[in-house]
Protein backbone atom coordinates (compact mmCIF):
# COMPACT_ATOMS: atom_id res chain seq x y z
CA UNK A 1 0.00 0.00 0.00
CA UNK A 2 1.54 3.63 -1.12
CA UNK A 3 1.19 6.40 1.23
CA UNK A 4 0.79 10.00 0.40
CA UNK A 5 -0.12 12.63 2.54
CA UNK A 6 -1.45 16.30 1.19
CA UNK A 7 -0.81 18.70 4.19
CA UNK A 8 -1.15 22.40 4.28
CA UNK A 9 -2.28 25.34 6.75
CA UNK A 10 -6.01 25.95 7.32
CA UNK A 11 -8.05 27.11 4.66
CA UNK A 12 -5.41 26.25 1.83
CA UNK A 13 -8.02 23.64 0.26
CA UNK A 14 -6.76 20.43 1.27
CA UNK A 15 -10.30 18.49 1.43
CA UNK A 16 -12.00 20.56 -1.83
CA UNK A 17 -8.18 19.27 -3.72
CA UNK A 18 -9.13 15.33 -1.80
CA UNK A 19 -12.59 15.32 -2.95
CA UNK A 20 -11.41 16.03 -6.84
CA UNK A 21 -8.89 13.83 -6.62
CA UNK A 22 -10.25 10.32 -5.30
CA UNK A 23 -12.74 10.38 -8.36
CA UNK A 24 -10.09 10.71 -10.87
CA UNK A 25 -7.16 7.80 -9.32
CA UNK A 26 -10.34 5.85 -8.81
CA UNK A 27 -11.43 6.29 -12.47
CA UNK A 28 -7.77 5.10 -13.15
CA UNK A 29 -8.34 1.48 -11.55
CA UNK A 30 -6.41 2.54 -8.01
CA UNK A 31 -8.63 1.23 -4.92
CA UNK A 32 -7.87 4.41 -2.71
CA UNK A 33 -8.92 5.27 1.30
CA UNK A 34 -8.50 8.04 3.26
CA UNK A 35 -7.20 9.03 6.82
CA UNK A 36 -8.27 12.61 7.74
CA UNK A 37 -7.28 14.26 10.66
CA UNK A 38 -9.30 16.34 12.54
CA UNK A 39 -7.96 19.63 14.89
CA UNK A 40 -11.37 19.52 16.81
CA UNK A 41 -13.05 16.99 18.90
CA UNK A 42 -16.12 15.33 16.46
CA UNK A 43 -18.29 12.38 16.95
CA UNK A 44 -20.10 10.24 13.80
CA UNK A 45 -22.43 8.87 16.42
CA UNK A 46 -25.82 10.84 17.86
CA UNK A 47 -26.61 11.04 21.33
CA UNK A 48 -29.86 8.46 22.61
CA UNK A 49 -28.37 5.75 19.61
CA UNK A 50 -28.27 2.49 21.06
CA UNK A 51 -24.03 2.45 20.06
CA UNK A 52 -23.80 6.62 21.45
CA UNK A 53 -25.17 4.81 24.44
CA UNK A 54 -22.42 2.01 24.49
CA UNK A 55 -19.73 4.25 24.28
CA UNK A 56 -21.40 6.83 27.11
CA UNK A 57 -21.69 3.75 29.18
CA UNK A 58 -17.74 3.20 29.07
CA UNK A 59 -16.99 0.72 26.10
CA UNK A 60 -13.39 0.95 24.53
CA UNK A 61 -14.45 0.10 21.45
CA UNK A 62 -17.95 0.00 19.31
CA UNK A 63 -18.72 -1.29 15.97
CA UNK A 64 -21.88 -0.25 14.24
CA UNK A 65 -22.67 -2.62 11.36
CA UNK A 66 -25.53 -2.88 8.07
CA UNK A 67 -26.10 -4.23 5.02
CA UNK A 68 -24.43 -1.46 3.49
CA UNK A 69 -21.42 -0.32 5.77
CA UNK A 70 -19.62 -0.85 9.20
CA UNK A 71 -18.11 1.60 11.35
CA UNK A 72 -15.28 1.36 14.11
CA UNK A 73 -15.06 3.88 16.67
CA UNK A 74 -12.24 3.89 19.67
CA UNK A 75 -12.71 6.28 22.40
CA UNK A 76 -9.22 7.39 23.66
CA UNK A 77 -10.38 7.84 26.98
CA UNK A 78 -6.78 8.86 28.80
CA UNK A 79 -4.68 7.34 25.83
CA UNK A 80 -2.62 9.70 23.59
CA UNK A 81 -4.02 11.02 20.41
CA UNK A 82 -2.49 8.10 17.94
CA UNK A 83 -0.25 9.07 15.16
CA UNK A 84 -1.05 8.51 11.80
CA UNK A 85 1.29 5.25 11.61
CA UNK A 86 -0.52 4.23 14.39
CA UNK A 87 -3.77 4.52 12.32
CA UNK A 88 -2.46 3.27 9.22
CA UNK A 89 -2.51 0.07 11.02
CA UNK A 90 -6.07 -0.37 11.28
CA UNK A 91 -6.99 0.22 7.18
CA UNK A 92 -7.40 -2.44 4.72
CA UNK A 93 -4.53 -2.21 2.22
CA UNK A 94 -5.72 -0.54 -0.52
CA UNK A 95 -3.71 0.80 -3.70
CA UNK A 96 -2.94 4.40 -2.29
CA UNK A 97 -3.97 5.72 1.09
CA UNK A 98 -4.20 9.36 0.94
CA UNK A 99 -3.52 10.80 4.48
CA UNK A 100 -5.37 14.67 4.71
CA UNK A 101 -3.35 16.61 7.54
CA UNK A 102 -1.01 15.11 9.41
CA UNK A 103 1.58 17.76 8.53
CA UNK A 104 4.36 16.76 10.65
CA UNK A 105 4.30 13.37 9.93
CA UNK A 106 7.52 11.57 8.27
CA UNK A 107 5.47 9.45 5.30
CA UNK A 108 5.87 11.30 1.85
CA UNK A 109 3.67 14.26 1.37
CA UNK A 110 2.07 16.78 -1.07
CA UNK A 111 1.72 20.60 -0.22
CA UNK A 112 -0.98 22.39 -0.99
CA UNK A 113 0.00 25.78 -0.68
CA UNK A 114 -1.79 29.25 -1.40
CA UNK A 115 1.11 32.56 -1.05
CA UNK A 116 -2.66 34.71 0.27
CA UNK A 117 -2.50 32.95 3.13
CA UNK A 118 0.17 34.44 4.14
CA UNK A 119 1.86 31.43 5.61
CA UNK A 120 5.21 30.20 5.38
CA UNK A 121 5.92 26.76 3.31
CA UNK A 122 6.05 23.57 5.10
CA UNK A 123 7.81 21.90 2.97
CA UNK A 124 10.96 24.53 3.34
CA UNK A 125 12.03 22.60 6.42
CA UNK A 126 10.82 18.87 5.56
CA UNK A 127 12.42 17.06 3.36
CA UNK A 128 9.00 14.21 3.39
CA UNK A 129 7.73 16.65 1.15
CA UNK A 130 7.62 15.31 -2.81
CA UNK A 131 5.51 18.30 -4.55
CA UNK A 132 3.61 21.82 -4.08
CA UNK A 133 -0.14 22.59 -5.61
CA UNK A 134 0.02 25.61 -5.79
CA UNK A 135 -2.55 28.09 -7.39
CA UNK A 136 0.54 29.83 -8.39
CA UNK A 137 4.71 29.78 -8.76
CA UNK A 138 6.89 28.76 -6.23
CA UNK A 139 10.05 30.06 -7.13
CA UNK A 140 12.22 29.94 -3.97
CA UNK A 141 12.23 26.18 -3.57
CA UNK A 142 13.54 23.62 -5.81
CA UNK A 143 10.53 20.57 -5.31
CA UNK A 144 8.26 20.08 -8.58
CA UNK A 145 5.60 22.57 -8.51
CA UNK A 146 2.03 21.43 -10.01
CA UNK A 147 -0.85 23.68 -10.81
CA UNK A 148 -3.92 22.95 -7.87
CA UNK A 149 -6.00 23.51 -10.22
CA UNK A 150 -4.99 20.74 -12.57
CA UNK A 151 -6.41 17.42 -11.28
CA UNK A 152 -5.29 15.39 -14.12
CA UNK A 153 -1.68 16.37 -13.88
CA UNK A 154 -1.61 15.69 -9.97
CA UNK A 155 -2.69 12.35 -10.49
CA UNK A 156 -0.13 11.33 -13.28
CA UNK A 157 2.22 12.30 -10.93
CA UNK A 158 1.36 10.26 -8.10
CA UNK A 159 0.80 7.52 -10.58
CA UNK A 160 4.13 8.16 -11.67
CA UNK A 161 6.05 8.82 -8.64
CA UNK A 162 4.34 5.67 -6.86
CA UNK A 163 4.71 3.43 -9.88
CA UNK A 164 1.12 2.17 -10.81
CA UNK A 165 0.28 2.13 -14.67
CA UNK A 166 -0.86 4.33 -16.41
Amino acid sequence: MKILGLAGWSGAGKTTLIVKLIPELVGRGLKVSTIKHAHHAFDVDKPGKDSYRHREAGATEVLVASAHRWALMHELREEEEPSAADLMRHMTPVDLLLIEGFKREPHDKLEIFRRDLGKPLLSAEDPSFVAILSDGPVPEIALPVIDLNDIGTIADFIIDRYGFRR
